[in-house]
This record gives C-alpha cells, sequence and structure tokens, in this order.
C-alpha cells in the first residue's frame, strides 16, 4: 500500500492522465480538422455546381432567349451599307417627327402612370387603414389583376364605355338622346384611363407590403399628441413608407413606358408613342435599322428605369431588415 501511494506512483499516474488528455485533445483537434475540411470540400461541390447552373442557364436559356436578341438588335441598329454605321441613329434622331414622337411617349408616360401611383397609394392607403368588409376580397383581385393582358383590359373599357358599349347605350336610352354620350375611348382619354386602370394594381402591393411594417405605436404617438389625419400621413407614414412606395412608382413607369397593347387597341392616328413609331417603321416601312435604333433607344431609358428601381428596392429591402 506504501508502494502504491508513493510519490513516485503518483507522478506516474498523472502523467499517464496528461497523455490521454493530450490524445484526446489531439483526436478532438483531427476530428475538427476534418470536419471543416468536409465542410469546405462540400462548399466547394456546392460553389462548381452553382457555377455550372449559371453556365447552363447563360448557353441554354439567357443565351438564345435575350441575350442573342439584343446583341442582334444592337448590330442590326449599326449596320449600314459599308459596315458599321450610325445612319440608322442619324435617319431616327433627323426625322422631324422624332420630337413629337419622344415628347408624345414622355407626357403620355407621365401622365398616365403618374395619376396610376395616386390612385394606388391611395387604394393602398384605404384597404390598410380603413379597411371594410370585402376589402381582404379586393385585395386578392387587385393581386390577380395584374396577370390580365393589358389589351384586355382595353376591351374590356371598350365593351362598357365605348360609343356601343352598354353602359353608353344605356345611358343614350334613360336620357333618350339621338347618339351615345360617351365617344372618348379612341383617343388620349381612352388611353390615359386604361393604363391608369392596368396599372394602378401594381403599385398596391409594394404600397401595402411598405405600410404592413410600419411600427403603429409611431402613428398611435403621434394621434395622441394631437396630430390629425393628414398631418400622421405627411409627417409620420410618409417617410417610413415612402422606399415601397417609389418602388411601385418607378416600377409602374416603367411598365407604362413599355406598354403596347392598350396603344394598339385605343390610340388613333394622331397618338403616336415611341412603341407604336417603333412598330411602324419595322411593319409599315420595312426600315428594320431604323426600327432597332429606336428600340435600342427605349431600351437605355427602360434600362435607367429599371436600375432606378433596384436601387430603390434595395434601399427599402435594407430599411426592412
Amino acid at each position: 500500500m506504501s508502494f502504491l501511494s508513493s510519490p513516485d506512483a503518483l507522478g506516474g499516474a498523472s502523467q499517464a492522465a496528461s497523455q490521454a488528455a493530450a490524445q484526446s485533445d489531439a483526436l478532438a483537434d483531427a476530428r475538427r480538422a476534418a470536419s471543416a475540411a468536409s465542410h469546405a470540400a462540400i462548399r466547394r461541390r456546392r460553389t462548381r455546381a452553382s457555377q455550372w447552373h449559371l453556365l447552363f442557364l447563360a448557353v441554354c436559356v439567357l443565351g438564345p432567349l435575350v441575350i442573342y436578341p439584343l446583341v442582334r438588335l444592337v448590330l442590326l441598329s449599326l449596320s449600314g451599307a459599308h459596315g458599321i454605321s450610325l445612319h440608322a441613329y442619324a435617319t431616327f434622331f433627323g426625322n422631324p417627327e422624332t420630337r413629337g414622337v419622344i415628347g408624345t411617349t414622355l407626357w403620355v408616360l407621365v401622365l398616365s402612370a403618374g395619376l396610376a401611383s395616386l390612385l394606388g397609394v391611395a387604394l393602398a392607403a384605404l384597404l390598410f387603414f380603413k379597411p371594410f368588409p370585402g376589402a381582404r376580397l379586393v385585395t386578392r383581385f387587385l393581386e390577380l389583376f395584374v396577370a390580365f393582358p393589358s389589351f384586355l383590359v382595353a376591351f374590356t373599357l371598350i365593351f362598357l364605355y365605348g360609343s356601343q358599349g352598354s353602359v353608353s347605350i344605356a345611358l343614350q336610352r334613360l336620357f333618350h338622346l339621338q347618339s351615345p354620350p360617351l365617344d372618348f375611348l379612341f383617343g388620349v382619354g381612352g388611353v390615359i384611363l386604361a393604363e391608369v386602370v392596368f396599372y394602378a394594381p401594381f403599385v398596391v402591393r409594394p404600397t401595402l407590403a411598405s405600410f404592413a411594417l410600419l411600427d403603429m405605436r409611431l402613428i398611435e404617438a403621434a394621434r395622441s399628441l394631437g396630430a390629425h389625419g393628414w398631418m400622421v400621413a405627411w409627417r409620420v407614414i410618409l417617410p417610413l413608407a415612402w422606399p415601397g412606395i417609389a418602388a411601385g412608382t418607378i416600377l409602374c413607369f416603367l411598365l407604362t413606358l413599355n406598354e403596347f397593347g392598350i396603344l394598339l387597341v385605343l390610340g388613333s392616328a394622331h397618338l403616336v408613342t415611341l412603341p407604336v413609331a417603333i412598330y411602324s417603321s419595322a411593319t409599315v416601312d420595312l426600315d428594320l435599322p431604323t426600327a432597332a435604333a429606336g428600340a435600342v433607344v427605349m431600351l437605355a431609358m427602360s434600362l435607367s428605369l429599371y436600375a432606378l428601381y433596384r436601387q430603390v428596392n434595395r434601399r427599402s429591402a435594407g430599411g426592412r431588415r
């Protein structure tokens, strides 16, 4: 017993325990290293797989459907009799009617998209802050409405408010008129009405999403301090929700700029916008280089609006985070 409890024996036991602990630590370090290597290998495989997927999308999907047509469009706009030339752009901008077409496009865009944005924000505010029976159903309908083709809205307005539409005929019979009282659709009034009706729902959804992130305690605090409805809206709600409202408004402007179906159905000969002018140059005049030049100009305008939309949407997402 004295031998077992001697200092040499105790020292040997402690040395063996320390060696065992060191071996255990070494095994744990080896396991951690193996686990880290395994995770790193998995990450590398996932990275390579994502790169291959991206390459597949670029070559098999984006290449033939997006990249190649855009490259061909730009090359067609730069084609000339003796190679690359800016003759198509000179013809497009040198046409005396081009300035009027661009001016018409811009004022129709500002008027239609501006009214659609105001209507969309007002509808979103009504649905969120003043809910009524059936508000949820209206919201779902507005979400479904964005899936409709734009020309369907134009034809619906013709069937309702055209000179031979049901509402116009009903008013004529009700008031015993000699001619239908409504005759404004085929022109500026009809185009603006159809675009406002069709594109206002595109503003409602981002605005509702922005309202849903508001801290209602701030609104209640403002009201408790005596702020009336318009002051709360202007001083509290609008500064907090403006990124979502701005994103929806820019999206509305972008979609309205590229609108063609409503203009083709309701536009008259005196309302020629840039999409209609491009279509006319390609199909009526058979001047494909000039049409391509106009399409490139319109594409640059659309990409500028899209870049602004992405920036505002990114800022809105950063605010939500």
